[in-house]
């Protein structure tokens, strides 16, 4: 079935069709736009190329016979293990004939027949108490690959925080590669420990030592000193394994202590470490100036949840962080932080920094930078550049030149609210790009006169006597305190982008577009409440010598508590279920980068029916405000491949909602095509050429479908 707009396509879009298929089509081995990764039909890295846009030339499946699309083959990933909807955060890759995935919170590893969906070998790490406390079990987004002396190397960072190189065509860890570990069925030889490399010059753990603690490899880093995990693949380049690090997220505890998420560097070929990177800078350090009363001593986390890029030719590699620990409350760690919320371009051969942007500072609202910084090579102004673009949670979009650093449009410093609760930190100012405009320009202001809710003027007013109430302001609103008595109810803020970590942007080198979804929500934070010193952290993890979890358990894990916690309350009201502000769900946006420009914006779905049955609204003639879920994407050839991801609770909101795998128009959003999905899509797709046919990978998943968590695969006939 072919959906089109005003029942036929236009006469520029026939033109475009013949045009495309003629010229373009069955070609497969287009060369590559840019940075490195899908040459040859090749998705070599988690975001197809190095610089993680999701894109690739391949157009034998064109705007002509995408409806032709065919089923190929299922991947289920049933055996893998329990926790079965998380499997769908791991984007395969594919290389030299193969395809190579994670499943499931054990983070296997997988080989799959590309043309049937067969496994060709899997690779399980042995148990340790580590992983069982790991917070992050289930949210291995892939894996890496490298050639080393002519042999195809996976690379795979573990919950437990190893570091393993298996052989490419038998899964085996490689011979004379790391170091052993002592605990009992791990091989001598293929694996890192990597907790011994981070915590390495580290004072708190230094002290540990001298007090006569020991470390113990089974159990990991006690736990009054931190947790730690790994999210994102390692990203290898020119040789480099770069390594990044998770932990238990910030807004789970109360403890102010954490190992910090160091970035390290080891040798692709031997395992051997090369660089460590401070993310908490040290004295003497660029940036330990930011950090305030010696928080630097004991504060931790920063971690590189998001994966990362690279520029191999600038010996590059991009990463962005989260903030330190207790993203509610910054009073024990005052200053902008460094290098907390922040771009990060290193020197992949030696791990110096060669240039950084701070996008928010001190952040306290769970502001992390969930998506991985974009490259793409843009002409502005008539002059090439060398770009890297950073899409955030609050819908700003972030541009610079990737190899110096410069912003390749003004950001200018704007003052924001400020903290009123007593001994908190927020910092005076925080950094807003002049250009690109926001997806969302909500976000600026808040809820100005022109988002507030207008569908009938009884509604509008009601809207604005609610808010007049209310102090209302843009992105960085802070919570109150549990004792406020001023003249507000609650401060208001906005995002427009969300949370962007299972719908990453994605862009189309080869012209420049970028395609972003998001969504609308405005918010009042709620009011904080003193902690009295005593400390909440997360008990479901087991302590040295037990095997499981410990749900009744209430360890104390830190040595000083956070003065203040998040205490509930705030909440905005609602007009007989209906949001003061003017909904928008689930949105898809274009821009044309190379000017900054948008160029289409468009819902996705359909507004939810629980908005249209809305006795207040009803004869009313109200826009478009999309359904439930997520807007995942990539981009192949002439097309905009899109589709919808849908939680549980999401579907149940919108249980008619359409399974269809989207062929988009680039140029206008249009839908050009269809096919059916077996299941709701996951986090993201990909596409390669094998054997002369072009597939299409989508990850899909859901327990209302006979498809927990799987891949589907697509191709055309013979």
């Amino acid at each position: 079935m072919i959906q089109t707009t005003q029942a036929a396509l236009s006469i520029v879009n026939t033109l475009r069709v013949v045009l495309s298929v003629s010229l373009l089509a069955f070609t497969g081995a287009v060369a590559a736009q840019g940075l490195p990764g899908t040459e040859n039909g090749e998705w070599r890295y988690l975001g197809g190329d190095a610089g993680h846009t999701r894109y690739s030339p391949l157009n034998q499946i064109n705007v002509g016979n995408f409806s032709e699309l065919e089923q190929a083959w299922v991947w289920r990933s049933d055996n893998f293990g329990p926790n079965l909807d998380y499997f769908s955060r791991s984007t395969p890759i594919y290389v030299d004939g193969v395809l190579y995935t994670v499943a499931t919170p054990r983070r296997q590893v997988v080989a799959i027949d590309p043309a049937t969906g067969e496994n060709l070998w899997t690779f399980r790490e042995p148990e340790t108490i580590r992983h069982q406390r790991s917070p992050r079990q289930a949210y291995g987004k892939g894996v890496a690959y490298a050639e080393v002396n002519g042999r195809g190397v996976i690379y795979i960072t573990t919950p437990g925080f190893f570091l393993w190189a298996l052989d490419a065509k038998t899964g085996r860890p490689l011979e004379n590669w790391g170091s052993e570990f002592p605990v009992g069925g791990y091989p001598e030889t293929g694996s890192i420990d990597l907790i011994p490399h981070l915590v390495e010059g580290w004072g708190p753990w230094e002290d540990y030592v001298v007090a006569g603690g020991d470390y113990d490899p089974d159990y990991g880093i006690p736990r009054e000193l931190g947790m730690v995990t790994a999210s994102a693949p390692p990203i290898v380049v020119n040789g480099v394994v770069v390594v990044l690090v998770g932990h238990q997220p910030s807004y789970g505890q109360t403890r102010i202590e954490n190992v910090p998420g160091d970035i390290m560097g080891f040798d692709a070929e031997t395992g051997e470490r090369l660089w460590k990177f401070h993310v908490i800078p040290r004295p003497g350090e660029v940036g330990h100036e930011t950090w305030h009363n010696d928080a630097w001593r004991f504060s931790g986390d920063m971690s590189t949840w998001a994966p990362a890029s690279a520029d191999p030719e600038l010996g590059l590699v991009y990463l962005v962080t989260n903030a330190s620990t207790v993203q509610s409350y910054a009073g024990h760690r005052p200053g902008d932080n460094l290098f907390g919320g922040s771009l990060l371009a290193l020197d992949v051969a030696t791990g110096e920094r060669r240039w950084h942007f701070q996008i928010h500072r001190s952040d306290q609202w769970n502001y992390d930078l969930p998506t991985p910084p974009m490259l793409m090579d843009l002409t502005v102004d008539g002059q090439t550049i060398p770009a890297v673009i950073q899409n955030t949670k609050q819908g700003l979009i972030f541009a610079f030149n990737r190899e110096t650093g410069e912003p390749i449009w003004p950001i200018e410093d704007r003052p924001v609210i400020q903290t009123e609760v007593p001994g908190n930190y927020t910092s005076p100012t925080q950094p807003y790009p002049t250009w690109p405009e926001p997806v969302d320009p909500i976000v600026i202001d808040g809820i100005t006169e022109e988002f507030v809710l207008d569908y009938t003027p009884e509604l509008k007013e009601e809207a604005l006597t609610i808010l007049n109430g209310y102090r209302i302001g843009g992105l960085y609103v802070p919570a109150l305190p549990n004792t406020y008595e001023g003249d507000y109810i609650n401060n208001v803020g906005c995002l427009g982008g969300g949370n962007i970590i299972p719908h990453p942007p994605v862009a189309d080198p080869s012209t420049g577009l970028m395609f972003n979804s998001h969504s609308r929500n405005c918010f009042a934070p709620g009011f904080m409440r003193p902690t009295n010193g005593v400390d909440r952290d997360n008990p479901n993890y087991p302590e040295p010598g037990e095997g499981g979890a410990t749900p009744n358990s209430t360890p104390t894990t830190g040595v000083t508590v956070a003065a203040w916690l998040p205490g509930g309350g705030g909440g905005l009201p609602t007009i007989d279920g209906l949001p003061v502000y003017k909904p928008m769900n689930n949105q898809l946006t274009a821009y044309q980068m190379n000017s900054g420009e948008k160029i289409w914006s468009l819902p996705v779905g359909e507004t939810l029916q629980q908005i249209r049955d809305n006795p207040r609204l009803q004869g009313v003639d109200i826009p478009n405000s999309g359904g439930v879920g997520w807007s995942i994407q990539m981009v192949t050839g002439d097309l905009l491949i899109q589709t919808r991801a849908l939680s549980e609770g999401m579907a149940q909101m919108e249980p008619d909602a359409p399974l269809t795998l989207n062929a988009r128009d680039k140029f206008s959003g249009e839908i050009v095509g269809q096919v059916p999905l077996p299941a709701p899509g996951q986090y993201g797709m990909m596409t390669y050429m094998h054997n002369g046919r072009q597939y299409i990978v989508v990850q899909i998943g859901s327990s209302r479908t006979e498809f927990p968590g799987a891949l589907v695969a697509y191709r055309l006939p013979n």
